[in-house]
């Protein structure tokens, strides 16, 4: 197998890249058709839509009562009340009056009921009554004016008015004023049809059994639903292996059906990226831009064939998302009919410096935290093949690609990933524990919305101290005192009691090597001993990583450089053979069904600013983890408490 691998066609910057490749499309709706009513809703209207004839159709009563000529009743109080002849039968929704009032004369009409001829107002029924000796006769207590009561024709729409413009994106408002003038059907923009080819041996459908070496195709849906999302109609045309020829044929199909066509993955020109290959061979013009300064997304292929834009995004979910929404998504959205999206921002601080690379634009996911001096974009820390990292961010920033540092401290703007975005009622930052994550699932069920950045508890401390939480999830160990969290407090800070928990060495219970040890320290000098014996570390701040370097008392064994962010990452490498040992907590051990040598009982507990005790989420948290039900749990989980 060769390893080499040609270098990109020329690498630009975002803006050259969005404008060669926009110069060469036709942005423009794609053509109109008229679809029925029902299925009208989210579509882009293709024409003005005018009114076919008055709305309401005729002049109608707002409430029960009586249809009057308004001067027979000035004059009418309490003690002076009109006496009016009632003619006719009381008018129902639906019916044509089949008689005229006249002078001094009354009729009953229902709400929505068609006013008679020379009435011009409507009596509530309460300020009526019948005349005692005449039932024949109506008693009105109160005078009313012209127009009192009624609703007349075309007062809401009048025929030949504009009642909706052309490009409006229909919603269930608008199909309701399109049902009241009576339309079943509507000229809208047709919808941009996109397929989507995914690409790689390494693909398998979700719901498939895995296998090592596989990955779930998860950019097919997020790339699908994306584009429904933008008014498109996608075109799923399933997973190509790395094979050039069934790929050139997957893509020619797609080029005959499609007006659109995405390729994900195959990209970066290596031996085994077979996209760009088959892209190659496109004319009229064919590619316009292969590599944009962007990170994430530097292999981004932009090309058109006869206007048809085809683009490969790359593979990794991240890339592929921002790539997509930064160069695909304007180009449906005028292909749909919809107007350019201004992508809301909000101003916030970083708490923390961060280093980007010089030459390339890139763009960091944040989520948002509130403090008591604004908002604080916190880095989510996750690479380019993360799938979560868009599902739980709030937005992102745009590093220049002139600068190498944002500082701590410094004020940025966030593109926010959607509008309306809902700050948490609990912000909780430090470290991970399953048990913190189910009492935060427990908050859920009450309706709270929560937010947790696992940091680790360091960072999580330093957060709690700077206002930048409501809470902190702690496991430090003071070697001077020997007491877990309590000597790291400051004045502005609370402790709330956790639970006890025991971290131990974790493995594989058919593994030799661990089974007949007697403890976990004893497991860790068993494993040094051994140069094939892998560990999975822990990541740098974490009260975890903290002991295990205590224990390994400076030495680094194979594996030390590979940091999970979690317990059950830890567990998760362990049971999956990457590595043969892991530092983790024994509920963990216990749900991946892994050995557990314990090390020691450390204290897990939360750290509170007081300037937030008061807080409302707060003070559910502490009720909840006070409730004996959910202490019992807690126990049966594998955690200790008082």
């Amino acid at each position: 197998m060769s390893y080499g691998q040609e270098q990109f066609l020329e690498v630009v910057d975002r803006r050259e890249a969005e404008r060669r490749f926009l110069a060469a499309l036709e942005l423009r709706p794609l053509g109109q058709e008229e679809v029925p009513l029902e299925e009208s809703l989210g579509r882009v209207l293709a024409q003005d839509v005018q009114a076919p004839l008055d709305v309401p159709s005729f002049d109608r009563s707002d409430f029960d009562g009586f249809a009057v000529q308004a001067a027979d009743t000035y004059g009418a109080d309490e003690q002076h009340p009109r006496r009016l002849l009632l003619v006719g039968e009381p008018i129902k929704p639906g019916q044509k009056p089949q008689e005229e009032i006249r002078p001094g004369q009354a009729m009953g009409i229902a709400t929505g009921g068609m006013l008679p001829r020379g009435a011009d107002a409507v009596v509530m029924i309460e300020h009526t009554d019948l005349d005692p000796c005449d039932p024949a006769a109506l008693l009105i207590y109160r005078a009313v004016t012209p127009g009192s009561g009624v609703t007349f024709a075309g007062s809401d729409m009048a025929a030949g008015e504009t009642v909706l413009r052309g490009g409006q994106l229909l919603t269930s408002r608008e199909t309701g004023v399109l049902a009241a003038i009576g339309l079943n059907r509507v000229w809208v923009w047709r919808r941009p049809r996109v397929a989507i080819i995914s690409t790689g041996d390494e693909l398998i459908a979700p719901g498939e059994p895995m296998h090592p070496g596989k990955v779930y195709d998860s950019n097919s849906r997020i790339l699908a639903d994306a584009v429904r999302e933008l008014g498109g109609q996608p075109l799923e045309m399933g997973r190509v292996p790395d094979q050039l020829e069934k790929l050139q044929e997957r893509l020619a199909q797609a080029l005959e059906v499609a007006d659109v066509v995405l390729l994900s993955g195959g990209t970066s020109k290596g031996e085994g990226d077979l996209a760009y290959r088959a892209v190659r061979e496109l004319t009229k013009p064919g590619i316009i831009v292969h590599g944009v300064a962007l990170k994430p997304g530097k292999p981004l292929c932009l090309a058109v064939h006869g206007k048809k834009p085809v683009v490969v995004l790359p593979g990794f979910p991240t890339s592929a998302i921002f790539t997509f929404h930064e160069f695909v998504a304007p180009v449906l959205r005028a292909m749909a009919g919809l107007p350019t999206e201004e992508r809301p921002t909000v101003q916030a601080r970083v708490p923390v410096r961060i280093r980007s690379e010089i030459g390339r634009t890139e763009y960091v996911l944040v989520r948002l935290v509130p403090g008591a001096e604004g908002l604080s974009a916190y880095p989510m820390g996750k690479g380019s093949g993360s799938v979560s990292a868009f599902s739980t961010a709030d937005g992102f920033i745009a590093i220049d690609q002139h600068e190498e540092l944002v500082p701590a401290g410094s004020d940025v703007t966030v593109h926010l990933l959607a509008q309306g975005i809902r700050p948490a009622d609990l912000v909780v930052i430090g470290s991970h524990c399953v048990g913190l994550d189910w009492l935060l699932g427990q908050l859920h069920r009450q309706g709270w919305q929560t937010k947790f950045l696992a940091v680790g508890s360091t960072a999580g401390l330093e957060a709690a101290r700077q206002g930048q939480c409501d809470l902190a999830g702690v496991h430090l160990l003071d070697p001077a005192t020997g007491q877990y969290n309590r000597p790291f407090l400051t004045p502005e800070l609370e402790l709330v009691p956790g639970y006890g928990r025991v971290q131990g060495v974790v493995f594989r219970p058919d593994d030799g090597r661990f089974a007949h040890q007697e403890d976990g320290r004893s497991a860790i000098q068993q494993a040094l001993a051994d140069p094939t014996c892998r560990m999975v570390n822990r990541n740098a701040g974490s009260g975890t990583r903290i002991l295990i370097d205590r224990l390994l008392e400076g030495r680094q064994p194979p594996g030390y450089a590979v940091q999970a962010k979690s317990h059950n990452a830890v567990a998760a490498a362990v049971a999956q053979g990457r590595a043969d040992w892991g530092v983790a907590i024994e509920p963990v051990a216990r749900l991946y069904g892994l050995g557990f040598l314990p090390l020691e009982e450390e204290h897990y507990d939360f750290v509170i600013p007081r300037s937030r005790l008061d807080r409302p989420a707060v003070a559910a948290f502490r009720l909840l983890l006070a409730d004996p039900p959910v202490r019992t749990q807690l126990r049966q989980m594998g955690f200790r408490l008082e």
